[in-house]
């Protein structure tokens, strides 16, 4: 089947376990997706398939993107991602694909989603700078960075030199999260912990390279 979906982040809450834990979620909104192109080996020498997701207005759309969705029966979608696939998987263009068909409790996802934005910022909150000391002579330098290279050798400030500037608003992928509970007729799913992102952000749900050790145990219930 697919290697993922793409999905909207609705908010954070708590769920108990079977155990009876209580544990902080992540709940997406992960599909319905279109899938609105299907890549063979043969023909694109790799296979995937393209899905949408969202609605989007026609008129804020291209015409050549508006008839590239238009073979799919659907469209226009606000989001289209490319999921890699393996060569014997054949999906129909027009077909529907659900969070139910890929993940289930216990799984571990790789989520992708871009970071909330927060503006220009110092070295203390970007990098996590300690600052200098509030005695000894410190006068009005007190979140400075400090020396950032010499004169005569290098010349010159290194690239990625940790700075002040931009934090935030970028794209981040955060690594082998548990997915404690799947509802397939909500099209709901349940992520342990934070995601990247704010609310009603877009979200790339991928299964997890590297695997998890542990299974989690399915969710009996929600509580805001």
């Amino acid at each position: 089947m697919l290697s993922g979906i793409i999905g909207k982040k609705v908010g954070m809450t708590q769920v108990f376990t079977g155990a009876g834990n209580l544990v902080p979620v992540t709940v997406v909104q992960a599909g319905p997706c279109t899938v609105v192109q299907a890549k063979t080996p043969s023909r694109d020498r790799y296979a995937a398939v393209q899905l949408g997701f969202g609605s989007q207005k026609a008129a804020r759309v291209g015409k050549a993107l508006r008839g590239h969705v238009a073979k799919s029966g659907k469209g226009p979608f606000r989001v289209l991602r490319e999921f890699r696939t393996a060569p014997e998987v054949q999906l129909e263009v027009g077909r529907d694909v659900r969070v139910g068909e890929i993940f289930k409790a216990g799984d571990a996802v790789d989520v992708t989603g871009i970071s909330k934005g927060r503006g220009t910022a110092g070295v203390m909150r970007r990098h996590k700078f300690s600052g200098f000391p509030a005695t000894h002579g410190t006068h009005e330098y007190f979140r400075h960075g400090g020396s950032i290279g010499n004169r005569s050798y290098p010349g010159r400030v290194f690239k990625g030199k940790r700075m002040a500037g931009r934090m935030g608003n970028a794209r981040v992928t955060v690594a082998n999260i548990e997915v404690v509970d799947v509802r397939p007729d909500e099209d709901l799913l349940f992520l342990r912990g934070a995601v990247p992102g704010a609310r009603g952000g877009t979200l790339l749900i991928r299964r997890s390279a590297r695997g998890r050790g542990g299974a989690a145990t399915p969710a009996s219930g929600a509580k805001s």
